[in-house]
């Protein structure tokens, strides 16, 4: 996966995913993974469920709210190793940044039109939100085959994530981790459901 010149057992990467079940509402997984790209650990959150009384009064701000904060800081800070860049794979999960000093970027899907990742989501009414439009509040970075983002509020983040990542593999897919972490949630949701 990545040739490290440094200490390869304290180097790691983590992923944050954030998975919407229709019925339970949101689950969170975050994988570490070391420079092999083998799994260090995994946490993932129980369901979170926004009521309507939520959606309303926090707007446009509840999915970065729910990512950022509710799920991915609760899930960053489980983990007892800090890895060198956190990646996410959906805009509002970018809020995740506020909320811990580690650097953070968004991995973009290579067919993804403009600057923003492909998402959908319920509870995100407002795609123009000045703090979360990635056309206008982020720079990019490219890291062998990967596109990735980087909130402009933490532009220092950008050239942080370059340095950390100068020898990563040039084949190596970020947005990989992200598919195991969908299954292992997948597992989870099914668990919740035969528990229900």
């Amino acid at each position: 996966m990545l040739s490290t010149p440094d200490d390869t057992k304290s180097f790691s990467l983590g992923f944050l995913a954030v998975v919407e079940h229709e019925l339970y509402g949101l689950f969170g997984g975050y994988l570490l993974l070391n420079a092999a790209g083998r799994p260090l650990s995994f946490h993932c959150t129980a369901p979170i469920k926004p009521n309507r009384a939520q959606q309303i009064l926090y707007g446009p701000t509840l999915e970065p709210y729910l990512y950022g904060e509710q799920i991915g800081a609760t899930l960053v800070n489980a983990s007892q190793q800090l890895p060198q860049v956190i990646f996410v794979d959906q805009l509002a999960a970018l809020a995740l940044r506020q909320n811990v000093d580690l650097p953070t970027a968004l991995v973009v899907a290579p067919s993804a039109p403009g600057n923003t990742a492909a998402h959908n989501s319920k509870y995100h009414s407002d795609d123009d939100h000045p703090l979360f439009n990635a056309q206008i509040d982020s720079l990019e970075l490219i890291i062998g085959q990967n596109r990735l983002l980087v909130p402009r509020r933490f532009a220092a983040d950008r050239e942080l994530i370059a340095q950390r990542l100068s020898a990563s593999d040039d084949w190596f897919d970020f947005s990989e981790p992200f598919q195991r972490i969908r299954m292992a949630l997948q597992e989870a949701q099914q668990v919740t459901s035969k528990a229900a």
